[in-house]
């Protein structure tokens, strides 16, 4: 796969994936299969969508973008592409926020996955437990999901966000529905 992602969606404007308007990726493919986990669809490693990081971003990059998000989804199952991804987003001047699944010390024992920590401004690590749900407005999903701040971007307040969830009527008139609630409660 190279460079390229395999990619499960992307939203092109959130505001409750973390500080202000973000372009969201979703990475498909996650070993974890996290109980309970907000996006079981992005498990399979199945080729979904095929995309190098410089078109993805010139697709749905638009004005007013503050940074992006890389979800899934593992993101650090496709190192070489995640770095591509976040090398660009840097470039270009945008904030870098990334969940995974895998502790950041897990992360940094691979020199692939670890390269990246160089442009993400902040990481979310840890695996979901549907038994801690996060119950503040707080960008993770559980409590045990720690918040590193790997630049001095962001500070924790930064991390509120206005909602649990939103809905997005796209272009295409699909409804989509992203953020930290199954929004069937």
């Amino acid at each position: 796969m190279g460079d390229n992602l395999n990619i499960h969606a992307v939203i092109p404007r959130s505001r409750v994936n973390g500080p202000g308007t973000r372009l969201v990726v979703f990475f498909q493919g996650c070993a974890r299969h996290c109980e309970g986990c907000f996006n079981p669809a992005t498990h399979s490693f199945e080729q979904r969508e095929l995309i190098t990081p410089e078109a993805l971003l010139g697709r749905h990059l638009s004005k007013g973008i503050e940074g992006i998000t890389v979800s899934g989804g593992e993101p650090f199952a496709q190192p070489k592409g995640l770095l591509r991804l976040l090398e660009l987003a840097a470039s270009s001047g945008l904030s870098t926020l990334v969940y995974t699944g895998f502790k950041l010390e897990e992360v940094m024992e691979d020199e692939a996955r670890d390269a990246c920590l160089a442009f993400v401004d902040v990481l979310i690590d840890s695996p979901f437990a549907s038994d801690l749900i996060e119950p503040t407005l707080l960008a993770r999903g559980s409590t045990n999901q720690r918040i590193h701040f790997l630049t001095s971007r962001y500070v924790i307040g930064d991390l509120y966000m206005q909602g649990r969830a939103e809905v997005i009527i796209g272009a295409d008139g699909v409804v989509r529905k992203t953020g930290f609630s199954s929004l069937d409660a």
